[in-house]
């Protein structure tokens, strides 16, 4: 398996929802993916966007959709993700009753498919489904919202998720969300992560371009220590 180039996904929930396109757009040539959370208020307590913004994104930008579901029974909803031309969707081990099943089903509407791992929630218990999984997306923050402060002793699930993925040789992106930050990725990325979302770090700058390149120049750093 080959080493896979690291991926900076800012975060549109930190953005200006007045000027998503505009600001989807100001990260293009910098950033890999566009991160869009979608949450519905009942997995958990806040509610942004859905389908139509969604739809919106993908003809308002050229980057690859990273869209990430925190809702309530995602076999109904994800597929249609998918059928938007997402590149990767990842919905929550907690919430969906077949992971294996919806994975399928999003493969086959033609997306990449992600499995989300909250905070509280081990991670021990899906690694043997994970060869069916593009993506492997660990909380380092309690889902739900952005701005809250990086917890490093979730990436102890991180390096669990690395060690299996090298020694299954699997072709998994394994994906860290919540607080990334110049001065948390390095930590991340040393632990085995390789795809990072960023919000407040990229669209709290005054040049989130800039930020980007910021963050990866210093996952790259880690990573070749």
């Amino acid at each position: 398996m080959s080493t896979p180039s690291l991926i900076v996904a800012p975060s549109l929930l930190a953005a200006d929802f007045a000027r998503l396109g505009e600001e989807a757009r100001a990260v293009e040539g910098s950033a890999d993916w566009l991160h869009v959370d979608v949450m519905d208020n009942h997995f958990v307590p806040n509610l942004t966007i859905g389908l139509p913004v969604v739809r919106a994104l993908g003809g308002a930008t050229t980057l690859p959709l990273d869209v990430h579901l925190m809702i309530d029974a995602p076999e109904r909803w994800a597929p249609g993700y998918a059928e938007l031309g997402v590149y990767n969707v990842s919905f929550h081990a907690e919430a969906a009753e077949d992971p294996v099943s919806l994975a399928k089903d999003l493969r086959a509407a033609g997306s990449r498919a992600g499995l989300a791992i909250d905070r509280d929630t081990l991670v021990e218990p899906y690694l043997d489904l994970l060869p069916h999984f593009d993506t492997l997306l660990i909380m380092t923050i309690k889902a739900g919202f952005g701005g809250q402060e990086f917890i490093p002793e979730l990436l102890a699930k991180v390096r669990v998720a690395r060690r299996h993925r090298d020694a299954g040789h699997l072709e998994l992106r394994i994906e860290v969300d919540g607080g990334v930050t110049e001065s948390t990725i390095e930590a991340a990325a040393a632990a085995g992560a390789d795809a990072f979302v960023a919000g407040t770090a990229v669209y709290g700058a005054q040049d989130p371009a800039a930020a980007v390149r910021a963050l990866r120049r210093q996952a790259q750093t880690a990573v070749a220590q």
